[in-house]
C-alpha cells in the first residue's frame, strides 16, 4: 500500500471517509436511470453467460449486483476498506475484493469482462494508457470493457463533502478522445453514447459509456 502512488492513496482515503454518506445519496441511483441499465444490458448480453466479470471501482457494489441480476458471474474490486465494507453488508451472496484497477491480482486473459463505472475518474490522464492496459491484460481476447464517465472539460472538485475533511477531483473527459486512447491501448470501440442531463437527475452533466472488445 505504501507504494501507490498519491493519486491513489488519497482516491482511498477520500472514500473511506464518505462511504456511508456515499451509499444513503446513491443507493438507488440506478433505479432512475433505464438508459444506464439499458447499456448494462447490452453488455452483458456482449459478455455472455458463464464468463468471468470484474466491476473495477465496485464501490458500495450497487453495480456489481445489477450485474449479478443481469446472470453474469461478477465480483467487486474497490480500493476503499469502508466500501468494501457497505458492498459485503448490502450484497451477501457476492465477492468484493480490495485493489487498485492499475495493479490487478488476475493472470492474463482471466475475464470475459471488465466494468469502470464511474472509477477511471480519479485517474490523472497520463495513467490512463497504464489503466487502460492492465484491463486489456486481464481480459480475454474478444472480451468486453463497459466505461462509464462525465463529460468535461475541467474537473469538479469535492471539497467536505457531508462534512468529511477529505477533498478530491473528479476528472470530466470527452468520450472521442478517450475513444481514441481505448484504441491505441488494443481496443475496438463499439458503442459511443452520450447521455444529456436532467433536472430529475443525479448527475447535472451529460454522462458517457463507452462498450469496447479486446
Amino acid at each position: 500500500m505504501t507504494t501507490d502512488p498519491a493519486f491513489v492513496a488519497t482516491t482511498r482515503s477520500f472514500y473511506d471517509a464518505v462511504a456511508e454518506d456515499y451509499h444513503a445519496r446513491f443507493r438507488t441511483v440506478l433505479d432512475d436511470a433505464p438508459l444506464d441499465r439499458a447499456l448494462m444490458g447490452a453488455f452483458a448480453e456482449l459478455v455472455g453467460p458463464g464468463g468471468q466479470v470484474a466491476d473495477l471501482g465496485c464501490g458500495p457494489g450497487r453495480v456489481t449486483a445489477h450485474l449479478a441480476s443481469l446472470g453474469l458471474r461478477v465480483f467487486g474490486l474497490d480500493l476503499s476498506s469502508s466500501m468494501l465494507a457497505i458492498a459485503r453488508r448490502e450484497n451477501p451472496g457476492l465477492r468484493f475484493e480490495q485493489g487498485s484497477m492499475l495493479d490487478l491480482d488476475l493472470p492474463d486473459g482471466a475475464l470475459a469482462g471488465a466494468v469502470s463505472w464511474y472509477s477511471s475518474i480519479h485517474t490523472p490522464w497520463e495513467r490512463l494508457p497504464d489503466l487502460f492496459g492492465e484491463v486489456r491484460r486481464v481480459l480475454a481476447p474478444g472480451g468486453h470493457l463497459l466505461l462509464g464517465f462525465q463529460v468535461g472539460d475541467e474537473p469538479r472538485h469535492h471539497d467536505r463533502p457531508w462534512g468529511h475533511p477529505v477533498a478530491l477531483d473528479f476528472e470530466r473527459r470527452r468520450p472521442e478522445p478517450m475513444a481514441e486512447l481505448l484504441e491505441r491501448t488494443g481496443f475496438t470501440v463499439l458503442s459511443r453514447t452520450v447521455r444529456i442531463t436532467e433536472e430529475t437527475t443525479v448527475a447535472q452533466v451529460p454522462q458517457a459509456c463507452l462498450i469496447a472488445r479486446r
